[in-house]
Formats: C-alpha cells, sequence, structure tokens
C-alpha cells in the first residue's frame, strides 16, 4: 500500500480506531464504496459539516464501538466528503503518509498539499 507521497502507507490512528476495515489504516478495497483513503484531523468546523450532511461523527454508537470524534482525533474519510468539505472551505487537515493514493482519483494532490499537517 501506498501513500500520497508515493511511500508506504502509514497507519492513520488507532485510539479510535479507523479506517474502512477499522486497522488504522485509510485503505480500501472493493467493499468500500465510500472510499474511507483521506487520513484527517478533525476540526469542530468539518464535525459540524458533516453532521449537517447526514454523517454525524460526533455522536458515540456504543453498539458499534464507535465513541464518537472529536476535534483533534484522526480519522480515515471518505474522498468525495473531503472534497465536498474543501469545496465548502471547512475540510480538515490531512495526514499525507497516512492517506492512501487512490485518493488522486479524486482529489488534486495540490488541494492535499494546502491542507497538509504541519
Amino acid at each position: 500500500m501506498k501513500n500520497v507521497l508515493g511511500n508506504d502507507l502509514i497507519a492513520c490512528c488507532s485510539d479510535p480506531l479507523t479506517g474502512f476495515y477499522r486497522d488504522g489504516y485509510c485503505r480500501t478495497g472493493p467493499l468500500d464504496s465510500g472510499r474511507h483513503v483521506v487520513c484527517a484531523i478533525m476540526t469542530e468546523e468539518f464535525l459540524e459539516f458533516t453532521k449537517a450532511r447526514g454523517n454525524d461523527l460526533s455522536t458515540p454508537i456504543p453498539q458499534y464501538d464507535f465513541p464518537g470524534l472529536r476535534a483533534g482525533d484522526a480519522w480515515c474519510l471518505c474522498a468525495l466528503r473531503w472534497k465536498e468539505a474543501y469545496d465548502a472551505g471547512v475540510a480538515p487537515p490531512v495526514k499525507l503518509e497516512a492517506t492512501h493514493e487512490s485518493v488522486l482519483n479524486f482529489i488534486d494532490f495540490a488541494a492535499l498539499l494546502e491542507l497538509k499537517l504541519a
């Protein structure tokens, strides 16, 4: 697995455990229709934005062992949700080393660089 920089993909986060496969990596496969490949650091603005779009990431869902996200948490986001937030001016910062290379099929590298985690 490679990241957007062409290097080996590193883990995004293990607390809370993220990724489509809940293994900490923003990797994808045939069952991942949302392409959860962007490792992003949550912000209040983004959490409010995605909740308004019908994907509440801040409310815990105990039956799925989901603690709910807070600002500062890392999480593997769907590529098109990140792009939608980017277009709206509320995209969260991106951890490039943990963002899967397939995101480049949906998002320009320049946009990711603009919001890369320092």
